[in-house]
């Protein structure tokens, strides 16, 4: 039994719910003759992948639904062996190369090369080139951006990348400048209340617009979020009633609780014990970056106005620290530690003036 958010995915461009006009040009770029290379960039869950996957079956027909999961195996120059998961169709090969981390520029250089020196079987009744599809692209070593680049230009005959990520400021300029860009913008409150509607006449089911709504403002437009919340809300009360609890990610609870001992005590018995927590979150695969984001936002609450500014620089000085770095906890615990010296020197100085 699959999830509703995969259940309902539409696999055509000319289903698709939101962004018609985009849908439409991309359907005009299948069928115009020559295919550039794309970069898809835009929020979490607005659509990117749904889109990538609707313009391949565009390009090459339901044969690029019959996928297939392969580990390939890398060496490094250093003679480092390294493993990394694709899937793959007869017609593409879609890899996060930011899983293996500073290895990557390994994995773009050798997986693009072998992609690229195999030629389609029939290529009178399809394209002459396969499509290569980068997740996460904006998390690549500038390196590795480096060598998609030279790759980019060398095997322009046999093989097509697809670019996507949530942030194109972190991909370097010579390879958005030899990609089309293509940006998807976060959906409205509106856009995801249909969908959601759509969904659950699918699913024989009847949703109050008024929950609708909520689940659509509680989701921040991210509606992968909202469909699985809705889905969540289906399993705890139906019927549905306008008023019920929408519930929130196990995880997001936890990163609150957390939030909540770092404010309590500032200690490094604290320190220790908040460590234990962020470690379970990175063990179940939470992004560094959203750690990040979820504890600013909730130790901000409990400051004024003047350390509010202090700790927002705090949080993107170790963020960006983070992005150079390899190992997520010890950014995390050196922002955590200095937010908790600040933060403790700012109640002494309070109580100081109270006396």
């Amino acid at each position: 039994m699959s999830l509703w958010v995969d259940k309902h995915r539409p696999t055509n461009l000319s289903k698709l719910d939101f962004h018609k006009k985009q849908a439409a040009h991309l359907k005009k770029l299948v069928h115009g003759g020559d295919f550039p290379h794309l970069l898809v960039y835009g929020p979490s869950g607005a659509g990117k992948k749904t889109r990538i996957l609707c313009l391949l079956r565009e390009l090459y027909g339901a044969g690029t639904e019959k996928l297939r999961i392969e580990h390939q195996h890398f060496q490094t120059p250093s003679k480092r062996k390294i493993e990394i998961v694709t899937i793959a169709s007869n017609y593409h090969i879609e890899v996060n190369p930011s899983d293996v981390g500073i290895y990557d520029r390994v994995v773009v250089q050798e997986l693009l090369k072998t992609v690229a020196q195999t030629q389609q079987l029939e290529t009178n009744s399809q394209r002459e080139f396969k499509v290569v599809i980068l997740n996460e692209v904006d998390k690549l070593t500038k390196d590795a951006q480096h060598a998609l680049r030279r790759t980019m230009e060398k095997y322009m005959s046999t093989c097509r990348l697809i670019l996507c990520c949530n942030s194109s400021s972190k991909v370097i300029p010579a390879i958005k400048s030899r990609c089309l860009g293509v940006r998807v913008p976060a959906p409205t409150v509106e856009q995801i209340v249909t969908v959601l509607q759509t969904v659950c006449k699918k699913e024989s089911l009847s949703i109050p617009p008024e929950l609708a709504e909520r689940i659509a403002e509680k989701s921040n437009r991210n509606l992968r979020r909202a469909i699985l919340m809705c889905e969540s809300c289906r399993v705890q009360q139906y019927p549905f009633v306008p008023d019920q609890d929408i519930p929130e990610p196990d995880w997001e609870v936890f990163l609150k609780e957390t939030a909540k001992l770092i404010v309590q005590e500032q200690s490094p018995r604290k320190l220790f014990e908040v460590r234990g927590r962020i470690y379970e979150l990175l063990i179940h695969l939470i992004p560094c970056e959203v750690i990040f984001k979820g504890l600013l936002k909730e130790l901000v609450n409990n400051c004024d106005g003047q350390l509010k500014g202090e700790v927002t620089q705090l949080a993107a000085y170790y963020e960006h620290r983070l992005q150079l770095g390899n190992k997520a906890i010890y950014h995390i615990e050196a922002f955590i530690a200095k937010f908790m010296s600040i933060y403790k020197k700012f109640l002494e100085e309070s109580m100081a003036d109270v006396f």
